[in-house]
């Protein structure tokens, strides 16, 4: 692309009413039940915090530059920080729907850039599914999130017919097909198959809880990363997700050969 600074632009329709949707991309509860763990200061200039995973350095801090309730919201790095910005606007298509569009703008030049423009294309377009899903099936409900990630060696289809094979699963299921891991020493998983590309699977869950989940590889280059994403509801799924999201993280280091 020849722009200066690039940017992403999707959107998506959702049932709701523009306070329910707004809840959903504005606050910690809303963010956290489709995307990664948010907590958000709800005012103009207050601090957010999205999480990537336990680490420090996967806890990435921002600010709500704009807030705009129920319309239209901004993060950024902070003051005078270079880097992405990330914009939400909710506007009614009706009584009951809404279109929610993202702006992420701040994108730079070079193989680097390009490599996170592409993969957050991508990741941006599952994750937006997820709200669409969220909205439709849980909607005012929190989710605890599951989102364990592990490197594999090899190509995306290597990588991709390895995790499927290791979890006892179609490479390639159909829409409307129940899946349910097969393979000895999987976390309880089991769910209907709602979208289905390559290297991806989105999942409505009933096993271990209500929720939706992907299993999905990404390139990394040389290599691919592996996850096995769950948003899980109610007090079954918040247990669930604390006795199984250690259990999923050491689950794929091991299928993938990346564990110590």
């Amino acid at each position: 692309m020849s722009e200066e600074r690039r940017s992403i632009e999707l959107e998506v329709e959702v049932p709701g009413t523009v306070e329910e949707v707004w809840r959903a991309v504005a606050t910690g509860p809303g963010i956290s039940s489709w995307y990664v763990p948010h907590t958000v200061e709800e005012r103009a200039g207050g601090s957010a915090m999205a999480s990537f995973g336990p680490g420090p350095e996967m806890q990435i801090p921002g600010r709500v530059a704009v807030w705009e309730p129920p319309r239209r919201i901004c993060f950024d790095g902070g003051e005078g920080v270079d880097g992405l910005t990330f914009e939400w606007t909710v506007e009614p298509r009706g009584d009951d729907r809404c279109a929610v569009r993202l702006v992420n703008s701040g994108f730079g030049q070079g193989g680097e850039w390009d490599a996170q423009y592409d993969g957050m294309v991508e990741g941006w377009k599952l994750f937006m599914f997820n709200l669409r899903l969220h909205m439709e099936h849980f909607a005012g409900q929190t989710a605890a999130p599951v989102l364990p990630t592990a490197m594999g060696a090899g190509s995306l289809g290597e990588v991709w017919a390895a995790l499927t094979a290791a979890l006892g699963i179609p490479s390639a299921p159909g829409v409307g097909e129940r899946i349910e891991p097969q393979a000895a020493g999987v976390p309880a998983l089991a769910g209907t198959v709602v979208d289905a590309a390559s290297h991806r699977i989105a999942l409505l869950l009933d096993q271990p809880a209500p929720g939706t989940g992907f299993v999905a590889v990404e390139s990394y280059g040389e290599h691919a990363g592996a996850s096995v994403w769950l948003y899980l509801y109610g007090a079954d799924g918040a247990q669930a997700a604390e006795r199984d999201g250690p259990l999923w993280q050491q689950w794929l280091a091991d299928a993938l050969g990346s564990g110590e």
